[in-house]
Order: structure tokens, then sequence, then C-alpha cells
């Protein structure tokens, strides 16, 4: 159960964990977040409470025991707003309430006084950077220009010799740019033409979201995850964004350029602290920023000591990284050095818009990945279904309903596969839906399955619930210094260290066994955990297996 801990100093005011004293670790109260683990929770595809196939809040509810016995710490929800479900949630067409689809407001109190009960923490999916063409504010602004709500959005003349007002690429592909003929101008929308971008310069805007954040920040939520972040503030003069040298036809037509104007920029560096200052007027809370850029840019989203910004940036490395222990082993040194003194990293391996990891490199090198994100320096947030080993799905045609899939779809990269619904064991449905749920199961739903799992000594599900079980019960994974070490070929190796006790974990990403650290096998006390069959440790790493050695204090 968590605690919350009277007199805590912000982390901001504070050096970087990797090198504290020790009396500097017994003096300062270490906030929740640093120590705890979120759970992402994809609504519709949770838990069906009332057969029609999509979850919902009270779905979520009901199955809160089996979140609190992972050992998780927290929950991020996904967008359960008012939507027309373009892009299913993000587009809001109302920021201060529930879509009937999960439920309303009374449900949703229900939900998190249920969660705080157990001793967890709730996030919302806060979406600042453009809403619904639903949205009452929307039709006010596209109604004519001189409307008073005109300028929360952003509206361009055609250019000079007609057409487009620059190059800007949606992230769905196509042009940024919808014509609307009522008014003769062009609107914004970095993704959906149904997702017109708010325009972040007009303080009127920026006052609306405030009282959106207040609103749920009153009814007791514990934080937020803020979607595309980055992306929230445009150049002012919207030049054209220059092209990108390295592009391809295989991948996403938005990377033919590279974002410089359109994401990004200082300003919205004002607004990511404006937030961080509001959140804290209710004590201990969390915001999460979506953002996605390379490390140094990244960093500067913590802001600085004296003005803070989002408490966790986003950190997608590994998500994007080839899983290949020498790149690896570069990604988390190079984030590592990038972070400011006062900045908490974060890791994540899988989430709604990304491949299932499972899928990306097998069930064996999942263990390996669960094993690394659970015990690297900073906040791990888990995505559902990761937990079982879900891999890949396949999912007919006429089933798909991704727009990113539809918009380009020779890329393949509709998201569909990891939004399916939880199996929650072998009955019709997999105890998701008494109906046929919005998208398929993952196909061997039968036997991958949570009650399976539950009684497989050996499964990934109980995998995962011994890492979180030793995240809490060794401070080391949690809030101790981190230190690479040198190793060869397939084989990642660092120490994890606090207050005297010191563990190693040892990753072999590759097929073949290897003897990374023969000599220091004298130094091994215990093997805490492997992604294999547990077995004293005698120098070796088998095929595709992590281990965590508990390690004789140093001399």
């Amino acid at each position: 159960m968590q605690r919350r801990f009277a007199g805590e100093q912000r982390a901001s005011e504070l050096p970087s964990p990797s090198g504290f004293t020790l009396h500097m670790m017994r003096e300062r109260q270490i906030p929740w977040w640093e120590r705890g683990v979120i759970y992402q929770i994809y609504p519709r595809s949770f838990q069906d409470s009332n057969d029609d196939g999509i979850g919902d809040l009270a779905g979520i509810e009901a199955r809160l025991d089996y979140v609190a016995a992972l050992g998780v710490d927290a929950i991020w929800l996904s967008p359960i707003y008012p939507s027309p479900m373009a892009d299913f949630g993000y587009d809001v067409a109302d920021y201060c309430d529930i879509d009937p689809i999960f439920g309303d407001l009374e449900a949703f109190d229900r939900l998190i006084a249920a969660v705080h009960a157990r001793g967890l923490k709730l996030l919302l999916d806060f979406v600042p950077n453009h809403t619904s063409d639903r949205h009452p504010w929307f039709i006010e602004s596209r109604s004519s220009r001189d409307n008073p709500k005109r300028d929360w959005y952003i509206w361009r003349d055609p250019a000079p010799g007609g057409g487009v007002p620059n190059n800007w690429i949606s992230d769905f592909g196509g042009s940024s740019w919808e014509w609307d003929e009522a008014t003769g101008q062009y609107y914004l929308h970095a993704f959906l033409k149904e997702q017109p971008d708010l325009n972040w310069r007009n303080p009127e805007v920026r006052a609306a979201m405030s009282d959106v954040l207040h609103f749920w920040l009153g009814r007791g939520v514990d934080g937020f995850r803020i979607d595309v972040l980055w992306h929230i503030v445009k150049h002012q003069a919207f030049p054209d964004n220059p092209l990108n040298p390295d592009w391809t036809p295989d991948v996403t037509e938005r990377d033919r350029l590279l974002q410089h104007f359109s994401t990004d920029q200082p300003e919205a560096h004002e607004i990511s602290a404006e937030m961080r200052a509001l959140a804290e007027d209710y004590g201990e809370r969390l915001l999460v920023g979506e953002i996605f850029l390379p490390a140094e840019r990244h960093a500067r989203w913590y802001g600085t000591p004296e003005r803070p910004q989002v408490h966790l940036p986003f950190n997608f490395h590994l998500i994007e990284s080839p899983w290949d222990a020498a790149h690896l082993r570069a990604v988390i040194e190079d984030y590592e050095a990038s972070l400011p003194g006062f900045g908490w990293p974060n890791w994540v391996i899988g989430s709604h818009d990304a491949p299932r990891i499972a899928a990306r490199i097998g069930e064996a090198q999942a263990r390996v990945a669960a094993m690394l994100l659970l015990t690297l320096r900073g906040t791990p947030t888990l995505y559902e279904g990761d937990e079982l080993g879900i891999g890949h799905v396949t999912i007919p045609p006429e089933r798909m309903r991704d727009p990113q899939h539809f918009r380009q779809p020779s890329l393949n990269i509709g998201r569909d596969r990891s939004r399916t619904p939880m199996p929650w064991d072998a009955s019709p449905h997999a105890g998701f839906s008494t109906c046929e749920p919005w998208l398929p199961l993952n196909d061997d739903w039968p036997t991958r399955n949570v009650a399976a799992q539950e009684r497989d000594p050996g499964s990934m599900l109980n995998f995962y619930r011994h890492l979180l079980a030793l995240r809490r019960a060794h401070p080391a994974l949690s809030v101790g210094s981190f230190t690479m070490e040198k190793a060869e070929g397939d084989v990642l190796s660092y120490v994890r260290q606090h207050e005297g006790e010191r563990l190693r974990v040892l990753l072999n990403l590759g097929p073949e066994p290897v003897q990374p650290l023969t000599r220091q096998a004298e130094s091994v006390r215990d093997v805490l955990a492997s992604t294999l069959q547990a077995r004293p440790y005698d120098g070796t790493l088998l095929p595709d297996e992590g281990l965590i050695l508990s390690l004789a204090p140093e001399a």
C-alpha cells in the first residue's frame, strides 16, 4: 500500500539519485512515483460490464483486485471523455464529463474511490493539443471569422498562390491543413481532420484548459499523462518544415519532413511549467508528458530547479530501439547522461500505440525485456496484457478499426493489434464480455489468459508478479544507484545499489550461452530471479536468460 509522505520536498530541488549520498537518501522523502510502477489500462479493452462488447469504468472497478495483486502503484487510463471516437477518445468533445460508452461521472467517482481504497493512484489521459471537431468550442470557432472563439483554433488563409498555408504533414499522413468552405480558411490538425489543433498562444485557451485540470484534480485524480505535449505550440510564422534527408517511402509520410517548426517550440516549455505549478497546488500529483524527441531535447522538458516542468517526460527509447545489447547499452547510457541533476528517469516497453513487445522479440526475450524494464533506474510503465505475453494478433481486414491503418494501409502500422481485449479466462469471449468484443481477442486466448497463467507458477504473469514483488522488497531496484558494466556480445550487465545492498542484473539478449562474469561468480550470494527456471549461478548465462543476483557487500 502506498504511503503519502508529509513534508516532502520537490524532486526538482534535489540532485539525481545516482549521486545521492546515504545521508541525503535518508534525509529526503521519496515521492510515490519514484518508487512506484504505473499500469496503463486501455478502457475499451479491459473489461465490459454492460454486455456491449466495449470495456467501461464499472468493468475496470470489477478488476481492480487483479491490478492491485500485480504489485503496481498507479493506473493510467487512456481517454474516457465524451468523443465521436474518430481516434478512439483522443478526439475530445467535452473535457469535463465521461463518454456514455464508459459510464458517467458517478461511475468515475466510484472507480477513483475504489482505486484509492486499494492503495493505488489514478492518472487520467489529458489531451491538450487538439479537440474533436464536434467540441462546442470548435463548432463556434468555425461558425464565422468574427466568432469570439475563432482564435481558439489555428486558422490561416491560403498560400499566396493558392493551396495550403505550408508543407506541414499530419502524423496520420496527408496535409496538416483542412479547408473550410464556409469561412474560406484552412484550420490546422496535427492528426486527423476531425482533431483540430487548439491555439495555445491564446490566453483564453490556456485558462479554459487550466479549468479542466482543476476539475479533475478536484475530483481526486493523482495526476495526468499529457498527450503529445511537445506539439502544443507551433512556430508563430508557420514556415515550411525542412525535408528529412534520411526519409524512405517505407516509413510514415510524416517523417518525410523534420518537424522543426510544428513541434517542440520554446513557448511550450512555459506552458508545461504552468501545468506543473498548477498540479503542485494539489500536493503530491504526477505529470507524465508524452515527449517524442532525441535525448538532449527530451531532457529539457524537466525544466529547471527554479521552474520545473513535467515530473516524467515519457521515455520511448526501449520501444523504438533495435533489440540489440550494444545499441541498448548506448541508449541507456546516453539517456542517463542527458538527465538534469534533479531529473528522475522513466521507461516503457509497450503502449496502446506500439507493437506488443512479445510480438516484436518473441516470448523468451519478452521475459528479458520485463526484467530490464523493472530493474532499470526510474519509473516503469507497464501496458495491460504485456504481463501475459500477448504477441502477434490476427485481425481480419473487416475487423480493423484504427484510423492510422486506413490512412497509410501499405505500411501495416495499425494499432489495433495492441488494443485487443484482455483475456481473463477460457469462457466464451474470454470473460471480457458476454458478446462479441469490439476487436478480436488474441489468437491463443483459450490458453493465454489470466486464469490459466495464475495456475501456472512459471507463467509470464507470475514472473511479472515476482519482479514487482522484488522491487518492493529491494529498494536498490527502485531508488538505488545505477552503474552500467562492461559486457561483450549479447549481454547487458548493470549494478543497482542502495544502503549497502548490491544487486547485479545480467541479461542475455541472444540465443547462445555466455560467460559474462565468471571471475566474479564467487561474489554472488543468491539468485533472486531468473527468466528461466531458478538455479545456482555458475558464471554462465543461458540463452534468453536474465538474472537478478544478490552480491556480497563491497570490501
